[in-house]
């Protein structure tokens, strides 16, 4: 896309929940509008869904796919339906009458009808290929583009639908997926967006095609942020926002912490650790991208779009000359304000001013933000041996590895190991796997457990940090099943009983971040 220096790229990404209905489109239009005043936008839309993910365009998506292999059963058909009349009523209540109208529409119309035609061949030969749910759930992206580039158009904008379901063109073997992969999805967005003129708004899709061995199994959910950030990273975008219904990154869950201050910076690190130990941060692939790009990520509220938000900042990046700081950069040289106490989802405290590495400005380095991994089931082997051999480690993960059981933490001696597992470990897999590993010793299985990490870039310079975490718990009676603490000290995890996991949360976030004293 050819540069205009008075104009920085922005790109910015909007979840389900933000283009959720008629009345989010109209919202999202006007902060699209705004933004235009200063920057070219190119806007990144996932599929559209309510605050229940089950009853959102993707997850619907999922379960007609399922019901297509059920004998007899022609509830696929019922959902498409449901999926149609939805979008078309936004439609209704999103866009204003004429030509723009009149093609969403029936392009609406038609993009259900495909839809339908091709589940139908699916049921008749009774399979779904990983490439062909690809092309199923690629539906939700393009209804949702499809419809905020006519309510766009209907407005005055000169915007234009981008499709990306043919995107990926040559041939990639799905075991063997590397950064060779995403420089060629980079190198193609920017090709297709190159075709977009200087004063063209483009509405792309937040699906990338079909991808080698699925989209969802290569990428997962939230496969729209790595668009976004290699289209980021393609055009050179001056800032990635990734647009949420969260004013940005908390030091915990202000949920479950009350406390929780809004921080206005994080170090990709800092915020990579959060996001696999349970903060719903960003994708992490999106940040690996962007990041090696030097471009900074924002996250930000579609709900209260007057908030700066949070801005995931690149190790040695600088804000351009005309801010002052990371808190007043935005693309362009526009200033937002800072939101008041009221629009804030937390209680009125002030946000802590942030370096890029992620600490609070004051005369004592603390850690960022602790954050809690619900549901986890910790595993502990004892050799049935009294010496070890070398292949006893080996034997364990490969048989783990065998039924593609991640594993999160690990604690190990000469003749022991402890695990705690993912989540989303199936009970099936898990089950097959246990038989294996009674072959190498005693198992002992734990459920019901959450994993506790403390994270911050500099721990490591916090003398007495851990002492302190581990003070804390024990002062309100928190029991721990086993400790861990990588070589980069970037974060200390602790796996706990879940029934304790948000006192935890609380007194190590008051105690430990705050640094006030909890009775």
């Amino acid at each position: 896309m050819a540069r205009a220096a008075a104009r920085p790229i922005v790109v910015q990404k909007y979840g389900g929940t933000s283009v959720g209905s008629a009345e989010r489109m109209l919202e999202v239009s006007n902060i699209v509008k705004s933004s235009l005043d200063h920057n070219r936008v190119i806007v990144v839309l996932s599929a559209m869904s309510s605050t229940k993910k089950a009853e959102g365009t993707t997850s619907r998506l999922l379960e007609a796919a399922k019901e297509v292999l059920k004998p007899n059963s022609q509830r696929y058909l019922d959902i498409i339906d449901i999926i149609e009349e939805g979008h078309l009523k936004t439609v209704e209540n999103a866009v204003t009458k004429g030509p723009a109208y009149d093609d969403v529409v029936r392009d609406v119309k038609a993009e259900c009808q495909r839809l339908r035609s091709f589940m139908s061949a699916a049921e008749v030969i009774d399979e779904i290929s990983p490439r062909s749910r690809d092309v199923m759930i690629s539906t939700g992206e393009k209804l949702s583009a499809r419809i905020f580039a006519a309510l766009l158009q209907s407005q005055g904008v000169e915007a234009v639908y981008v499709n990306l379901d043919k995107l990926v063109e040559e041939q990639f073997d799905e075991k063997a997926i590397d950064q060779t992969f995403y420089d060629y999805l980079t190198n193609r967005l920017t090709d297709i967006l190159g075709k977009c003129t200087d004063t063209q708004v483009p509405i792309v899709t937040g699906y990338l095609g079909p991808v080698p061995g699925s989209i969802l199994t290569t990428i997962g959910r939230g496969y729209t942020d790595l668009t976004a950030a290699l289209i980021a990273v393609g055009v050179k975008a001056q800032e990635v926002q990734i647009w949420k219904e969260v004013d940005g990154i908390f030091t915990a869950d202000p949920r479950k912490a009350p406390k929780a201050r809004l921080l206005s910076s994080i170090s990709p690190e800092e915020a990579a650790e959060l996001t696999y130990y349970g903060s719903e941060v960003i994708h992490p692939f999106t940040m690996e991208q962007v990041i090696r790009a030097s471009i900074p990520i924002r996250i930000k509220n579609a709900f209260k779009p007057e908030g700066n938000g949070t801005v995931i900042v690149p190790d040695g990046w600088r804000p351009p000359q005309h801010a002052e700081s990371i808190e007043d950069f935005t693309p362009g040289g526009t200033r937002i304000p800072k939101p008041s106490a009221a629009s804030l989802s937390t209680p009125p405290h002030h946000a802590p001013t942030s370096h890029p590495n992620g600490f609070a400005e004051d005369d004592e380095k603390r850690p960022t933000a602790v954050t809690i991994k619900d549901n986890v089931i910790v595993l502990n082997v004892h050799s049935n041996r009294k010496s070890v051999s070398h292949g006893f480690f080996a034997h364990i993960f490969l048989a783990l590895d065998r039924y593609g059981i991640v594993v999160d933490l690990i604690s190990t001696s000469e003749v022991h190991v402890s695990m705690a597992l993912s989540p989303n470990v199936k009970e099936v897999k898990l089950e097959r796997a246990l038989i294996e590993l009674r072959k190498y010793g005693t198992v002992d299985v734990i459920r019901n457990m959450a994993i506790l990490s403390l994270v911050g870039k500099q721990m490591r310079n916090m003398v007495g940090i851990a002492g302190l975490m581990f003070e804390t718990l024990a002062k309100h009676n928190v029991n721990i099943e086993m400790i861990s603490q990588g070589a980069s000290e970037i974060n200390i995890s602790c796996v706990i009983e879940e029934e304790s996991a948000q006192a935890a949360l609380r007194a190590i976030h008051d105690e430990c971040i705050l640094g006030e004293y909890v009775e």
